[in-house]
């Protein structure tokens, strides 16, 4: 005895296998397209600074990626190159040279950004901290923020743990800073502080990296260089 599907239910049974393969077929594609942008979001790790030949670890400088990872890695990605650059061997100066030689258009402009970069989340991290807190805790704020930054621009150029105290550091900074002060004021012809606007610090912000920043962190950071700069002529 035979048993006939009849021609309507073959036709929907058909369509529903079809249905089926198309359904598959998109959820294949839709898992690899996820598994690709998934791949192609994910950072490029950091070289190894001292096992990493030194033109590879110059172009890491030059990727969007390094800008994107957390400030302290950056802040130590630096350290460690700069402890290898004052132990280049002759071969590796040149490779060196040789890379920024050739480094032109938009890998020398990521790489002039990243740097710029680093400073301007430096201070804008500073900023923010600085900002929540209240009038009383703001000036050992300063003190203690300038003296970290300090201490790890030393340790950056010469490879060196700076050997002044906090004290003698932030002292010698307010004699600088006071030295400054008195040199504008001749220039200028007097005023005060805040008559005669922002410099220093202030013109090194607005003029390197006041663009890469949000309105808000232009006003965050614009008030706390201002609030460091008075706290080293003043303290």
């Amino acid at each position: 005895m035979s048993f006939a599907i009849p021609y309507q239910m073959r036709i929907f049974f058909d369509d529903r296998r079809r249905l089926f393969k198309i359904g598959a077929a998109l959820l294949v594609t839709m898992l690899l397209c996820v598994a690709l942008g998934w791949n192609f979001s994910r950072l490029r790790p950091p070289p190894s600074i001292f096992d990493t030949p030194i033109d590879n670890t110059l172009s890491y400088l030059t990727l969007k990626d390094f800008s994107k990872l957390p400030l302290e890695e950056r802040i130590r990605f630096m350290m460690d190159f700069a402890d290898r650059f004052r132990s280049l061997k002759p071969s590796e100066s040149a490779a060196m040279a040789a890379f920024l030689a050739g480094v032109a258009g938009p890998a020398r402009d990521q790489l002039r950004d990243n740097v710029k970069m680093i400073a301007k989340d430096v201070l804008a991290d500073g900023a923010q901290n600085y900002m929540a807190l209240p009038a009383e805790k703001r000036g050992a704020f300063i003190d203690t923020w300038i003296i970290k930054w300090q201490r790890t621009m030393v340790k950056v150029t010469t490879g060196k743990d700076d050997k002044k105290t906090d004290s003698e550091r932030l002292d010698a900074m307010r004699d600088q800073g006071k030295r400054n002060e008195e040199r504008q004021s001749r220039m200028t012809g007097g005023g005060n502080l805040s008559d005669r606007g922002a410099s220093g610090f202030l013109d090194f912000w607005q003029g390197e990296i006041e663009g890469s920043s949000t309105p808000r962190e232009q006003g965050q950071i614009t008030k706390f260089l201002d609030d460091v700069r008075t706290r080293l002529v003043n303290r």
